[in-house]
C-alpha cells in the first residue's frame, strides 16, 4: 500500500543500499580540451577548455548592457541542484548517513533497539537485513532522525553531525567534499549580479543548516523536499515543531514547480547532474531570454566516481540524452575540472 510517506524516500534515501565505493561505468563525454588563452584567473578550478569559455561567454553576453542577449539584474536567476552537482553523492545521498548516525547516536537510550529491526540491521551495519526492511523500515528510521523535534533542535543536530562526521570511503568531513569549480561558478555569478538558489531534492532544513557558510547561497534561497511543520506557542516561548507528514517534493516536475512556486522567476542559468535536474533544465531552456543549461558528468573515478546511465543513485540517463540532442553543456569532470575538491589546492 502506498502511504503519505512513500515520495519522501525519494527525495532523501535510495533503496539500494549497497556501498559501492566506485562505479567504472560511464558514457562517452563530448567535451574537448582545447586549451583558450583568454580566461584569465576566471574559474581558476576550471581547465581551459571550450565549456570554460562557453560560461565566461555567456555571462559576458548577457551581463553588458547594450548587448542584444543582455538580462535584467532582477532576471539573472541562476538555480543549482545540491547531490551530485555541489558536492558529492556517493555510496549514497549524505543525507541518509546523517540518518543512520542520528539512529546510532540516539541508540544508548533505546536499548529495545537492539533486538528490533529496522533500528537492529542499522546498529549491526547490516546492509542486507536493512533493504529487506523496504518502505516501512525506511519510514520508521526517517521519523525518528528527522521529526519530533523543533527546528532549532534539527539544525543543531545537523550543524554538529556536519562538524564532526566523515565520509567511509573519502574520510573527510562531508562538507569538505564539495566541489571546487562550482565554488567557483556560483561565486562567478554572484559577482556578475546573479541570485543564486539551490533547488534539490534533499531536505531544505537539513541543507540550510550548513549550506550557507559552505556555499555562500543564504537560506531563504535554499529550495528543498521539506516536510510539514506547526507552530506551538509553548507558553510564550514559540516553537515550530517538525511533523512525520510530507509537504512537498522537490524533484523532477517538483522542481520546476518549486522555482515557479518559491521564486517566482524562470532561471536563465541551471545546473545538475541527473534526471531529477531534467524538467529545471528544461524550464530554464523555455526562458526567452538567453539561457545556459549546465550538467554535471561524473566521469573520473579516481579523484570521485564515475557512474551515469545505470547508477542506483544519481542516474544520467534521459537526461545525458536530451542535453546532447538540444547541445546543453556538459561538464566533464575527468577534463573539464583541474581539481574536484577544495582540499586539492
Amino acid at each position: 500500500m502506498r502511504t503519505k510517506f512513500q515520495p519522501l524516500i525519494f527525495f532523501m534515501l535510495c533503496m539500494n543500499f549497497a556501498c559501492t565505493s566506485n562505479s567504472t561505468e560511464h558514457a562517452q563525454t563530448t567535451q574537448k580540451d582545447t586549451t583558450i588563452s583568454s580566461t584569465k584567473e576566471v574559474l581558476p578550478s576550471w581547465n581551459n577548455t571550450a565549456l570554460k569559455k562557453s560560461i565566461i561567454d555567456y555571462v559576458t553576453a548577457v551581463t553588458k548592457e547594450g548587448s542584444a542577449d543582455f538580462v535584467p539584474v532582477a532576471d539573472r536567476i541562476a538555480t543549482f541542484d545540491n547531490d551530485g552537482t555541489l558536492w558529492s553523492e556517493q555510496p549514497e545521498y549524505f543525507q541518509l548517513f546523517y540518518a543512520l548516525d542520528k539512529i546510532k547516536a540516539l541508540a544508548p537510550a533505546h536499548p529495545e533497539w537492539k533486538t528490533k529491526q529496522p533500528f537492529k540491521a542499522v546498529l549491526e551495519n547490516n546492509t542486507a537485513e536493512l533493504m529487506k526492511q523496504g518502505e516501512k523500515g525506511i519510514l520508521q528510521l526517517i521519523a525518528v532522525s528527522h521529526t519530533g523535534m523543533t527546528t532549532e533542535q534539527f539544525n543543531t543536530s545537523v550543524n554538529q553531525w556536519a562538524d564532526t562526521a566523515k565520509h567511509p570511503v573519502k574520510h573527510k568531513l562531508y562538507k569538505e567534499l564539495v566541489y571546487q569549480p562550482m565554488l567557483e561558478l556560483i561565486q562567478y555569478l554572484q559577482a556578475n549580479q546573479f541570485k543564486v538558489f539551490i533547488v534539490s531534492g534533499g531536505g531544505i532544513d537539513f541543507m540550510r543548516a550548513w549550506a550557507e557558510n559552505v556555499y555562500g547561497i543564504p537560506k531563504d534561497q535554499i529550495i528543498g523536499s521539506s516536510i510539514k511543520m506547526k507552530y506551538d506557542y509553548n507558553n510564550g516561548d514559540p516553537i515550530i515543531l517538525k511533523l512525520p507528514e510530507l509537504d512537498f517534493i522537490d524533484d523532477k516536475d517538483g522542481k520546476a514547480v518549486g522555482i515557479a512556486k518559491y521564486i517566482g522567476r524562470k532561471p536563465v542559468f541551471a545546473a545538475g547532474n541527473s534526471d531529477g535536474d531534467l524538467q529545471m533544465l528544461q524550464w530554464t531552456a523555455s526562458n526567452s531570454f538567453r539561457n545556459f543549461k549546465l550538467y554535471v558528468h561524473h566521469t573520473d573515478s579516481i579523484r570521485e566516481w564515475a557512474y551515469d546511465r545505470k547508477s542506483h543513485i544519481g542516474t544520467f540517463d534521459k537526461g545525458w540524452d536530451e542535453a546532447i540532442t538540444k547541445q546543453w553543456a556538459i561538464a566533464d569532470m575527468k577534463t573539464d575540472w583541474k581539481i574536484i575538491y577544495p582540499f586539492e589546492k
